[in-house]
């Protein structure tokens, strides 16, 4: 990874914190999942939904984020342009209502949200996750049997949750951890206030790694035996045989956050690699950041150049099965 990396996430972050997105008309969302151990948890999110939409994207934040966050607004405004409804989803926790919190392999919320729109009319779901959101979406799409789930997307987001840990935190990782702990603290907070939780908040204050987090959070409350034991059991890499939809994974070969080694190992270790690479695309752009990508970006698709366009797009051709879309995928030169 070079310096490349550090700018495209930084200005991309600060571009969008200049220079907001609007996002598309939306009316408030919500439906409930009902947890094992916590019993009825409320979920929640924005819902656009253009006139005579026949297709939905269900956007999956990334850990730290929600509903709100510039890069699901983005992407709820390139589905708007292309015709397309947009569910902007909150994972558990992350609008601070809910009274509880998830984690990287945590796919019950979107079954629940999937189930709750069973009946909204849409003849094909497609669901499009960021960094660990990305990571859910590909772990929901290794079980999903609704079939109106057509594809699932994923952009900068690990195949192996332990090697995805431990680049972040590294020392030099730092800023961007101390950004994500921040906003993981205060949701964490908010979820205190409304139910139980495994540690108190003032215990977690001086938190300065993930993994430590994850020890002390994650583990306790959903039954793990320690941070090692919930990235083995969460993480989607070793079970990608299972993908039973097209699936398209983009990332960036200098994505400080996310590194080549949260995602080339996990595939080259598959049990059924021929199985894998039946239904995922595995996109690679060389000059990119962590969600942070050229504003023009072109994968070879007809249609509006930017990330989340060409990523819908991609999810559109995907589900009527385009031998063609496959070819450029394959066939097409990195995009620098």
């Amino acid at each position: 990874m070079n310096a490349t990396g550090h700018l495209r996430t930084v200005s991309t972050v600060v571009r969008r914190t200049l220079f907001p997105v609007k996002p598309p008309a939306s009316t408030t969302w919500s439906t409930t999942v009902d947890d094992p151990l916590v019993g009825r948890v409320a979920l929640s999110g924005r819902l656009s939904c253009p006139a005579n939409a026949r297709d939905l994207a269900i956007l999956v934040h990334g850990l730290g984020g929600s509903s709100d966050s510039g890069y699901m607004t983005s992407a709820a405004r390139a589905a708007d342009a292309l015709g397309m409804a947009s569910l902007r989803f909150n994972l558990r926790g992350a609008d601070g209502r809910s009274g509880d919190f998830y984690h990287g392999g945590l796919t019950a919320d979107l079954h629940a949200a999937v189930s709750a729109l069973s009946t909204s009319g849409f003849e094909r779901i497609f669901v499009l996750g960021f960094s660990l959101g990305g990571h859910v979406a590909l772990r929901f799409a290794t079980e999903v049997d609704e079939p109106r789930v057509a594809a699932v997307a994923a952009v900068c987001s690990p195949l192996d949750l332990a090697a995805g840990v431990q680049a972040i935190d590294r020392p030099p990782m730092a800023p961007y951890r101390a950004y994500v702990l921040r906003r993981l603290k205060a949701n964490y907070e908010s979820t205190a206030r409304l139910g139980r939780v495994p540690t108190p908040p003032r215990e977690l204050q001086s938190v300065r790694t993930i993994r430590e987090w994850d020890s002390l959070t994650v583990v306790p409350r959903f039954g793990f035996d320690d941070p090692d034991d919930y990235y083995a059991k969460a993480s989607v890499g070793p079970v990608m045989d299972r993908l039973r939809r097209p699936a398209l994974l983009l990332a960036a070969e200098d994505d400080p956050m996310i590194p080549p080694v949260a995602i080339r190992p996990a595939l080259a270790a598959a049990r059924d690699a021929d199985a894998v690479t039946r239904f995922l695309t595995l996109r690679w752009i060389e000059r990119g950041g962590h969600l942070g990508f050229r504003r023009r970006l072109d994968l070879g698709l007809e249609g509006p150049p930017g990330m989340e366009s060409q990523i819908l797009l991609w999810l559109l051709r995907a589900a009527v099965g385009s031998r063609r879309l496959r070819s450029v995928f394959y066939s097409f030169s990195k995009t620098s």
